[in-house]
């Protein structure tokens, strides 16, 4: 069907759905090794994600691992606009706020803001792994970077500027743990 391939992704809507359904069974017939789930911190995403695990295991489809994304977000300070709310909208003080930091602690310029987008108190998908007995793989935070090496069509390994991001490390991580020799 699609030839000599070493990995086929599939992105399929979340759960179990009639095209997940479908999906496995031509799968099936080809010698699927595996699923990799993708979820996000959210709870009801999580809860999605344990029924497409449960399906997963009742098809007879081995969960290679999940992982976690847009797990926070990453942001070089340098890559940051800063706005001022005001009565009348926000006004952009990025070039005001980069000159202030840049006199007063030129340090915070290689610094990267980290901000939790989701609430994880309860344990996200690596907790949510543990007890539905998959392996977690890791976590990939939301990258501006990325995104932009995606829509550029750039590799996030090779590319410079999207290498050097939290996200490239963390996927490139994640790319080992699920190529290693068994």
């Amino acid at each position: 069907m699609w030839g000599d391939i070493d990995y086929l992704v599939v992105d399929t809507p979340p759960g179990t759905s009639d095209e997940n359904i479908t999906i496995v069974q031509c799968l099936k017939s080809t010698g699927i090794h595996g699923a990799i789930i993708v979820t996000n911190p959210q709870q009801v995403s999580l809860i999605d994600v344990g029924k497409g695990i449960n399906f997963c295991k009742m098809a007879g489809v081995p969960v290679l691992g999940v992982v976690e994304n847009m797990s926070g977000l990453r942001q070089a300070i340098l890559d940051m606009k800063f706005v001022k709310p005001s009565e009348s909208g926000e006004a952009d003080v990025t070039d005001w706020a980069l000159d202030y930091i840049k006199e007063k602690a030129p340090d915070l310029l290689s610094v990267v803001a980290c901000i939790e987008a989701f609430d994880s108190s309860k344990g996200g998908a690596e907790k949510m792994c543990r007890e539905m007995g998959v392996p977690f793989l890791g976590k990939v935070t939301m990258d501006p970077q990325l995104g932009k090496a995606v829509d550029e069509g750039r590799s996030c390994f090779t590319d410079q500027k999207c290498s050097a991001s939290a996200s490239a490390p963390a996927l490139k991580q994640i790319v080992e743990k699920l190529i290693k020799p068994q």
